[in-house]
């Protein structure tokens, strides 16, 4: 078992340590967080072991789970990466490109592994059809949440949409060409909804929209391919395939079948996998410790984090230059 340590015990802070206590991968040694009334609250109500410094922390385990603002994820990441530590990083990965780079380098000079935590790759909904995807060349997403003060520090673009530019690029097997997006600021000094347009070099488009204003959730994905149809309900943990091909010569009665212009006959038929119902931060943080173990590439590399922040940024970029 590895031993892990959580800096920050917020809202998410408080899932992890509790997800960690419960797995038979990590021994939970204890957790930080630079505020003291939240500290000992967390520590009285839960027994975690409190630590007093971030240093003290890393000290005394095998692996740092970074779970504090963005702002500081830099900070202390490079802190834990100098001591030899492993480093789980929530999303996004660090506050500027710049800095991810940094914190790449680093574990590459120290021998260090590092997770950025994506937890959407981990959605059942989403590994249950991620083989079946296959070269798509348009994709739509919609990510929309009920208005929630927290995370509003930030542009809904990093709060929400990376989640779905991070699950994009795991699937478009191509680069960024360029970014055409808009968005509006209504309740918050950044913008709340955000829409853009990913072109890819090998002419795949993704039409990202994002939004934290809304009346219901919704957190939907399609993908569309040749002779296929994909569609991921990240909320619902619910996938749809619907697959086309050439026509038998006697179609039974129940074959659904279309015919274009050209006389070409198709059959439509649906290739539902089964959705297993799991937690998905336990297991993008059990993951990391398999890489660990085994030492293999973990699931979200830091690279695949600092990508899914590139994308962000040049989306940012784009609406900024509409202003």
């Amino acid at each position: 078992m590895l031993k892990v340590g959580v800096l920050g015990a917020g809202h998410l802070g408080k899932i992890h340590l509790r997800l960690l206590n419960q797995s038979s991968k990590y021994e939970l040694v204890g957790f930080y967080d630079p505020f003291e009334d939240n500290a000992n609250k967390v520590s009285k109500e839960f027994g975690y072991k409190k630590f007093n410094t971030i240093s003290e922390l890393i000290a005394a385990v095998d692996v740092v789970d970074i779970v504090t603002p963005t702002l500081s994820h830099h900070d202390c990441a490079l802190e834990a990466i100098r001591a030899g530590k492993h480093v789980f990083i929530e999303k996004p990965i660090s506050n500027t490109v710049a800095e991810a780079e940094e914190i790449i380098a680093l574990a590459k000079e120290y021998n260090v592994k590092g997770q950025v935590g994506h937890v959407e790759r981990f959605n059942p909904a989403f590994t249950s059809v991620k083989d079946k995807i296959e070269n798509p060349m348009f994709i739509e997403t919609h990510r929309l949440a009920e208005f929630n003060p927290r995370g509003t520090d930030v542009p809904v673009v990093l709060d929400l949409m990376i989640h779905d530019i991070d699950a994009i690029l795991s699937v478009v097997k191509s680069k960024v060409k360029s970014v055409n997006a808009s968005g509006v600021a209504v309740i918050s000094d950044s913008p709340d909804i955000s829409n853009a347009r990913i072109e890819f070099e090998n002419g795949c488009v993704a039409n990202v929209t994002s939004s934290r204003i809304s009346m219901k959730n919704m957190r939907k994905s399609r993908f569309f391919q040749k002779d296929a149809y994909i569609s991921v309900d990240y909320l619902d943990k619910v996938c749809e395939v619907v697959k086309m091909k050439d026509a038998p010569e006697v179609p039974g009665d129940f074959d659904m079948i279309l015919q274009n212009a050209e006389g070409v006959k198709k059959q439509i038929y649906f290739d539902n996998p089964q959705v297993s119902a799991n937690n998905a931060i336990l297991d993008e943080l059990e993951t990391f410790a398999d890489a660990i173990n085994n030492n293999t590439t973990p699931i979200v590399t830091l690279e695949d984090g600092t990508e899914a922040l590139r994308v962000a940024y040049m989306i940012i970029e784009s609406m900024e230059n509409k202003k």
